[in-house]
């Protein structure tokens, strides 16, 4: 199976943090090193993964290097886990028809519980 660059971006938790803070706006690369427990290259680092991944734009402004979530790219993790929604919605609605027909015809039979004995 191909390495996705945007698998491989979102797999990293502070990479996730990063997309987390840019769902609000555009921010620099300072501003997005603020309150992060790490070196200003290591969130720059970081920063380069998500570009590489067509994750976020940016843009220079001024002296400044905005940010912005492109979340254009995460189609991909879309379309990955569209067969698996397929999959959990039938499951639930099995369970959903197992849950209502219990409902409806209670069973008589009780397994007792040996350790309430």
């Amino acid at each position: 199976m191909k390495k996705s660059p945007v698998f491989r971006a979102l797999a990293d938790p502070t990479r996730r943090a990063i997309l987390d803070r840019l769902v609000d706006g555009s921010r620099s690369g300072s501003q997005l090193a603020e309150g992060a427990d790490m070196s200003g290259p290591a969130v720059s680092q970081h920063l380069r993964v998500l570009r590489e991944a067509s994750l976020v734009t940016v843009e220079k402004v001024g002296r400044r290097w905005m940010y912005t979530l492109d979340a254009g790219a995460m189609s991909e993790v879309d379309n990955w886990l569209a067969k698996y929604r397929v999959f959990w919605s039938s499951k639930m609605d099995r369970l959903e028809s197992t849950m209502a027909s219990k409902q409806r015809n209670p069973s008589k039979k009780r397994i007792k519980n040996p350790s309430a004995e």
